[in-house]
């Protein structure tokens, strides 16, 4: 089926990214196969993640069928443009529906991409994770890509109040790491997968988290870094108070973790 919708809204998007200024990179985008089922498990720090993540495998010839929340699909126009793109409605009071439509997206050799924190994470930290991902794979077959992204938080995230676009983002920059990819065996049990996976993620974001470019200046106030690296974000206690978790996710048994070397990311190439 052609994606003439998804191509066009790629091509605005990449205006859009050149337009703000917003310096994007990314590493590991090759575990990310040109072709076949796959679905990309990132965190999510800011509502355009999806933007960036998607920007980040279009080298691979890839559109990928984000899981995003069902409301979205109340404003008749995104709601379209969703639909063009073949995006998937996920509606916390009925999982399954969106899980079938993942599991047929899949089936049918396409790149699915899930936020398995399933809301963003007011701490900056991966907090509990969905089994999902895991039953997907189980089921399909599908390789997983873990991915983390940083720098994105800056833009347009989550805030009490909840805080405008950030127009004065124009040149931040936002690091995307793609880790190696993860199959689910048949005797996996899906609770210990899922936690291995929540280490995974943390291990990938908090190598972009330390990176050069993303540590606060001395006596910065850093709302928009991790309290247990020295920001001023809630910690992930004082976060729990706003992240609405379902009580059937896997409690975080991951994080903080140890300082790691992240590669040198690349730029990616000019807007066409």
């Amino acid at each position: 089926m052609p994606d003439t919708v998804y191509r066009l809204v790629n091509r605005v998007g990449r205006g859009a990214l050149w337009g703000l200024g917003l310096d994007v990179h990314w590493t590991g985008a090759e575990q990310v196969p040109t072709e076949g089922p796959v679905i990309l498990a990132a965190n999510h720090v800011s509502y355009p993640d999806f933007v960036f993540i998607q920007r980040a495998v279009l080298d691979r010839r890839r559109h990928v069928r984000f899981l995003t929340r069902h409301d979205v699909w109340d404003v008749r126009w995104l709601g379209r443009l969703l639909d063009g793109m073949r995006h998937i409605p996920v509606d916390r009071q009925a999982p399954a529906h969106a899980y079938l439509r993942a599991r047929a997206a899949l089936r049918a050799g396409e790149a699915v991409g899930v936020f398995p924190e399933a809301g963003i994470s007011w701490s900056f930290t991966v907090r509990s994770l969905m089994r999902g991902v895991g039953a997907l794979a189980g089921e399909t077959g599908a390789p997983v890509v873990p991915v983390a992204i940083w720098g994105s938080q800056r833009v347009f995230t989550v805030g009490d109040p909840a805080p405008p676009f950030d127009w004065r983002s124009r040149g931040r920059r936002v690091d995307l790491a793609f880790g190696a990819a993860q199959q689910v065996g048949p005797d996996d049990d899906l609770t210990d997968w899922t936690a291995r996976l929540g280490h995974t993620l943390t291990g990938l974001l908090e190598g972009l988290q330390r990176m050069p470019e993303h540590v606060p200046r001395p006596g910065e106030v850093a709302s928009w870094y991790p309290a247990h690296l020295g920001g001023h974000a809630l910690t992930r206690e004082q976060a729990a108070a706003y992240d609405v978790v379902p009580r059937s996710a896997v409690r975080p048994t991951w994080g903080p973790a140890p300082a790691v070397d992240a590669p040198t990311p690349r730029s990616g190439p000019p807007p066409a």
